[in-house]
């Protein structure tokens, strides 16, 4: 059977050293710099990359933890096909190295699936160790019949349904669906860059 994802409760103000909340465009430059410390510049290789490349998040899909004033942890979802069969593509999750022991990654994940049921969402997909991610509900046994956009291990392709039975039918590729998103310059340094401008 089926695990679906259940909503537990989140960690609060009161009870956390830190706070979960809408990702904004300020946050891009922090988060880019988050996402090469934890995964190296190499990250933009990776197969699930060509998932987010020129797309914007999910809308109301992008948050960031902040602790004393800093972003320390970031995730995002983004629309996709599986095999034709809408659903979220998790990822990354990222933490600071500061702050792995505060439970920022468990809240982000537990943050993030309980905004995409609420909108309505059936279901997420993502890459990851499976050992880790079955504590949120994801296994890989709504995924045999998936593949992605590039080399990838199949025991780390994995799903969790929001929506019971949402990948009963999910069979071939998984592709991105969501909206293109928009270049925008970014002063750092006294220099301007472009860089995406994913915000929710």
């Amino acid at each position: 059977m089926t695990a679906v994802w259940k909503t537990t409760a989140a960690l609060t103000t009161e009870t956390a050293p830190f706070a979960i909340r809408a990702e904004r465009a300020s946050d891009v430059v922090v988060r880019e710099a988050l996402l090469d410390a934890s995964f190296g510049e190499g990250r933009h290789a990776r197969t699930c990359q060509r998932l987010r490349d020129g797309r914007a998040p999910a809308e109301g899909l992008a948050f960031s933890a902040v602790h004393e004033g800093r972003v320390v942890g970031t995730v995002r979802l983004w629309h996709v096909s599986a095999g034709g069969i809408p659903a979220l593509v998790l990822g990354p999750l990222a933490v600071d190295a500061s702050c792995r022991k505060l439970g920022v990654g468990a809240a982000l994940m537990t943050h993030a699936l309980a905004a995409a049921k609420a909108r309505g969402h059936g279901a997420v997909i993502l890459r990851g160790d499976a050992g880790y991610y079955a504590r949120f509900g994801f296994s890989a046994e709504k995924t045999g019949e998936l593949a992605l956009p590039g080399p990838f291990e199949r025991d780390r392709l994995l799903a969790v349904e929001l929506r019971d039975g949402a990948l009963n039918d999910a069979f071939g590729m998984i592709v991105a669906t969501g909206m293109k998103a928009r270049r925008a310059r970014i002063r750092t340094g006294g220099k301007a860059r472009k860089l995406l401008i994913q915000a929710a």
